[in-house]
């Protein structure tokens, strides 16, 4: 359990894009100012199995462009697998949506009612002299491709999303957000 817990030690609290955002509002005014806090949520899982090993995540993002932000909560469980950290997400649970799904406003949660995303491919993160990397490529739909690609240390969280129709980039940024500590 000691590399999850240093995984998760690097992975929560409070995290800006403040740095990149003011190099690169300039060169592009559609990248986003962004925020994540990420908080670890276990102590509002009831009925959890007794042998549970899990940690449970949300992660509160909020994406500014523009002067609109956009908020886009998540719900993780991380698991220790043989090969690494396996990022698994989990469908919001009922009675909220993405303005009231944050770990202040969560109210307990029933472990048995929760639904792992069958749209999401779990990350898998490996860790190498510190730095913890990985992801996944899902297919939404047919059409609709989301990859993801991360690298987690001390000093950065780095981000890349994208997400492809028809094998067009939708969304996503030319270069990763890097957050760093807040």
């Amino acid at each position: 359990m000691n590399k999850m817990n240093d995984f998760m030690r690097i992975l929560t609290g409070k995290f800006n894009n403040a740095e990149q955002f003011a190099e690169m509002k300039e060169k592009d005014s559609r990248f986003p100012y962004a925020e994540h806090i990420n908080t670890i949520c276990n102590d509002k899982i009831v009925n959890l199995p007794q042998d549970f090993q899990g940690i449970f995540m949300i992660e509160e993002s909020y994406y500014t462009t523009n002067g609109n932000t956009n908020a886009m909560p998540h719900l993780f469980l991380f698991t220790e697998e043989e090969t690494g950290i396996k990022l698994t997400s989990c469908d919001m649970p009922e009675g909220y949506d993405k303005n009231t799904f944050t770990y202040e406003k969560v109210a307990n949660i029933d472990f048995n009612a929760l639904k792992m995303s069958e749209k999401f491919v779990p990350a898998l993160y490996t860790e190498k002299d510190g730095v913890w990397e990985g992801g996944s490529v899902s297919m939404f739909n047919p059409v609709l491709k989301f990859t993801l690609f991360e690298r987690f240390s001390e000093e950065c969280l780095e981000v890349t999303e994208t997400m492809e129709v028809n094998g067009k980039k939708t969304f996503g940024y030319d270069v990763p957000l890097l957050y760093k500590r807040a």
